[in-house]
């Protein structure tokens, strides 16, 4: 008898399964996680409908150390950093997911085809380097941390800043971010081939320990294909070194009109785009000067 593994056999459901079809994937995680103010007129105009903006214009960043548990047998190893700007969906906070650069190419194609995470690889660096002399044993108090994005090679985001002490904070939580799934037109004019998603991801995280970044600063640079230096910085809000763990799942939400999305798909390839002009306010003080 002759193995095929180009096809899958649904008759057994625990390797069918062993990719996590539709299921939760449980992490081990290592995140540093910012967040910080932009600009509100720019943090309305990034958001395609439905989503609405967020009562304040803030920008969830993380880049992370993650172990995806995906079977008894099979953990796989990645980097990831997710950028999303505050939103809400009917009353349902969350964040739209401007960007998901990662490592592992296994790990792009699952979330862009399942959830349309706009996935890509990246390099990824993420570092804590040792306690200062003066540190209690056993404690990383002052320790340098560092986390850097770069692609086409430009380290178009960077976070730094040293481990402080622990937060008074929640460890285990739900966080939801927002995506669009959709299939380009075969044809050369735009639009999509069949309907277009919103789909939610669910982020349950049950960590051991949350600790504060001192000194925290985000870098954006600019870069034509990851143009997140379009989303200013404009007050840093918080910054934490977060550890335990974590699972992934998510859910369609509804269709939307494919017109809803058509000017934002351009995000998720690296086909670098003009734009389009916003007004900010503090740009209309430049101005009106």
């Amino acid at each position: 008898m002759a193995r095929l593994r180009y096809v899958t056999d649904l008759a057994r459901p625990a390797r069918a399964s062993a990719g996590g079809r539709g299921a939760a994937i449980d992490h081990t995680v290592r995140s540093l996680r910012a967040r910080y103010e932009t600009a509100p007129e720019i943090a309305r105009a990034v958001l395609p409908p439905p989503l609405e903006p967020a009562g304040s214009p803030e920008v969830f960043v993380q880049v992370a150390d993650v172990a995806m548990h995906l079977s008894r047998d099979r953990t796989v190893q990645v980097r990831a950093a997710t950028v999303g700007v505050a939103c809400s969906y009917e009353g349902c906070a969350g964040y739209y997911v401007l960007a998901m650069p990662m490592e592992g190419e296994d790990s792009v194609l699952r979330g862009r085809e399942r959830y349309g995470e706009p996935k890509k690889l990246a390099k990824l660096e993420f570092t804590v380097g040792p306690a200062p002399a003066s540190a209690s044993e056993g404690r990383c108090d002052g320790a340098p941390i560092v986390a850097k994005v770069e692609r086409h090679d430009v380290a178009f985001l960077e976070l730094r800043g040293q481990v402080g002490a622990e937060l008074d904070a929640p460890l285990r939580f739900t966080e939801r971010f927002y995506c669009f799934k959709a299939m380009p037109a075969a044809g050369a004019t735009g639009g999509f081939d069949g309907d277009v998603f919103l789909t939610r991801l669910l982020w349950e995280r049950d960590y051991t320990s949350r600790r504060r970044v001192d000194a925290g600063e985000i870098v954006v640079r600019d870069s034509p294909y990851d143009p997140l230096a379009d989303v200013p910085v404009r007050r840093l809000i918080s910054m934490e070194l977060a550890e335990g763990a974590s699972r992934t799942s998510g859910e369609v939400v509804r269709a939307v009109p494919g017109d809803w999305l058509e000017a934002f798909v351009g995000q998720r390839y690296d086909t670098p785009q003009a734009g389009v002009e916003v007004l900010t306010t503090e740009a209309g003080r430049d101005r009106d000067a």
